[in-house]
């Protein structure tokens, strides 16, 4: 299901709003309602640092959090054409005829993976996967009649290759759906509108509060992209690029 986090630059331009909005409450609404009286604006400021403090780290965790999965990606990317590569060699194992319908269908499948990572369009996602899932069950197909008819180690082998592609999918697909919880993405607002509300609050002059109503609102929203752009696996611009995948599909082409 598609969420907002889902499109980074839609983050951006909310998260600047609403932060602008908390300075601009801050500097105009609670001072007209209660003065900051300079005998407690250092206690004021201790305050301030603590929250600002709290927001820059939990916006470092989230930004570990989204690199990590991220990564993860990554190396289930790899992992994925490493199982399917092994696969397309264990084919082998075989019997003639077994092994070219499981060497068609590799091929097949490999160009679904590919295009799994690389489409955009959230409508052509059940197509690919339905079609994914065909795949899985004509190639499990593929290795059980042999298998069955000739239960040898040899065989054998080609079918826990067979596994490891068919597990390789479904260790991706669980990767993509590992996202940060909306509830971390409300909390992690939440305290942002806060320190925004502070900042606003407490600046001293007008020129100062038009300064701080604009740079740190922008930069928190600036830190919010970024964190939505990696943490999203279609919806940024920072994407896993099938590397492996397609430097695959290129050399089983060749053979």
């Amino acid at each position: 299901m598609s969420t907002v986090t889902d499109t980074p630059l839609l983050v951006f331009a909310l998260s600047f709003v609403v932060l602008w909005v908390s300075a601009w409450i801050g500097a105009s609404v609670l001072r007209r309602k209660r003065k900051l009286e300079e005998n407690v604006r250092e206690d004021f400021g201790v305050i301030l640092a603590a929250t600002l403090t709290l927001l820059g780290l939990i916006i470092g965790f989230s930004f570990s959090m989204a690199i990590s999965r991220y990564d993860q990606r990554k190396n289930y990317e790899e992992a994925e054409a490493n199982a399917i590569g092994t696969e397309y060699v264990r084919a082998d194992l075989l019997p003639a005829a077994d092994a070219a319908k499981v060497r068609a269908l590799l091929r097949d499948y490999l160009d679904q993976r590919v295009l799994f990572y690389l489409t955009c369009d959230p409508q052509q996602i059940p197509q690919i996967n339905a079609r994914t899932a065909q795949l899985q069950t004509e190639l499990w197909s593929a290795v059980l009649a042999p298998a069955a008819a000739l239960p040898t180690p040899m065989v054998a082998l080609a079918v826990s290759g067979m596994n490891d592609v068919l597990n390789s999918q479904g260790y991706t697909q669980a990767a993509w759906w590992n996202r940060i919880p909306m509830a971390a993405w409300g909390l992690m607002a939440a305290i942002a509108v806060c320190c925004n509300g502070l900042v606003g609050y407490g600046a001293r002059n007008v020129k100062a509060e038009g300064i701080l109503r604009l740079i740190l609102p922008l930069v928190v929203s600036i830190s919010f992209f970024l964190i939505a752009d990696i943490d999203s696996p279609r919806g940024g611009v920072i994407r896993v690029n099938p590397q492996n995948l397609i430097s695959l599909a290129d050399s089983l082409r060749t053979h």
